[in-house]
């Protein structure tokens, strides 16, 4: 059965089609929704989010695109709310940093490179790492990504210009040490 024929029968409340779909899907949504949010419980979470929603919204797919390319703008939208809403508890809290104990972590766990690089990932605007993300590291194109964050393409591209110029700005130093 191919996935067009799998997708009309989840819509008709089918189950083994829609685990199908999600046995089919959920490993590349929960990359995504790692690379996100940069935690596992929370990319867990994201993709349960992600599944239910578009299962809910299984009706609402035209097949213009791709399955994946909806769902993994489902996966973008619930992990793009999600981190808003940790980012607001977050600056609801208090300093808990001076309680946490930094001997924990071992920094020669994690190599400097790495370390700086997600670093400076992180510390991106939102809109460009999504982009970023879902171009260089999931390997989408620009007209997926346009269709998954309802955006021109040219804004796809230029966001991924915008997130590149930002690394190379955080991670510039580091260019003769690993050259």
């Amino acid at each position: 059965m191919n996935e067009v024929q799998e997708i009309q029968q989840a819509r008709e409340g089918d189950e083994l089609a829609l685990r199908s779909l999600y046995d089919r899907h959920v490993d590349r949504v929960f990359r995504l929704a790692y690379r996100m949010a940069g935690d596992e419980d929370a990319a867990r979470e994201y993709t349960q989010d992600a599944f239910v929603r578009a299962f809910q919204r299984l009706d609402q797919f035209e097949g213009r695109a791709a399955f994946s390319t909806w769902l993994h703008s489902i996966t973008v939208s619930v992990c793009m709310n999600g981190l808003r809403k940790k980012k607001r508890m977050r600056e609801r809290e208090w300093g808990l940093e001076d309680v946490s104990d930094p001997g924990r972590m071992d920094p020669a766990a994690t190599p400097h490179l790495k370390r700086r690089l997600h670093a400076a990932i992180d510390a991106l605007p939102e809109l460009y790492r999504t982009v970023f993300l879902l171009y260089d590291v999931e390997g989408y194109r620009h007209e997926e990504i346009a269709e998954m964050l309802d955006v021109a393409v040219g804004t796809s591209k230029a966001r991924l210009s915008r997130a590149r110029a930002q690394l190379r700005a955080a991670l510039g130093d580091l260019a003769g040490e690993y050259a």
